[in-house]
């Protein structure tokens, strides 16, 4: 039987996909203009980088290269979050939608953030 830890390590994952799947459906859905898929571009790049990192994260060799790892998706994560409220500032998709994607990004920003502060030993 796995440990909290495990449960959550699992969940976290689980939940970073399941963002990543529900940010590509919302940016093919969005308006097909050359500004808005140059954003989309950024943001799929950014978005997608959040999952790969964290995944990377799992493999790493070291606590350092760990760290770095879900530093680097804390990082994308930031840059999704600056795509995502240009386009809803712009009127440019779903608002409702993008509202979702901002919510979750936060919170997922926020446990990365914690989890680079507890393996830095400043938490």
């Amino acid at each position: 039987m796995k440990n909290d830890k495990e449960k959550f390590k699992t969940e976290f994952k689980r939940r970073i996909y399941i963002w990543v799947l529900r940010l590509i459906k919302f940016l093919d859905s969005a308006p097909k203009d050359t500004i808005t898929q140059r954003i989309v571009d950024q943001l799929f790049r950014s978005g997608g980088s959040v999952g790969a990192n964290y995944i990377e994260a799992q493999a790493a060799s070291s606590k350092k290269d760990f760290a770095n790892f879900l530093h680097h998706a804390l990082k994308s994560a930031n840059e999704s979050r600056f795509w995502l409220a240009v386009l809803r500032d712009t009127g440019r998709g779903n608002r409702q939608e993008i509202e979702f994607l901002l919510n979750e990004l936060i919170e997922i920003a926020n446990i990365l953030g914690a989890s680079i502060l507890t393996i830095k030993g400043r938490r």
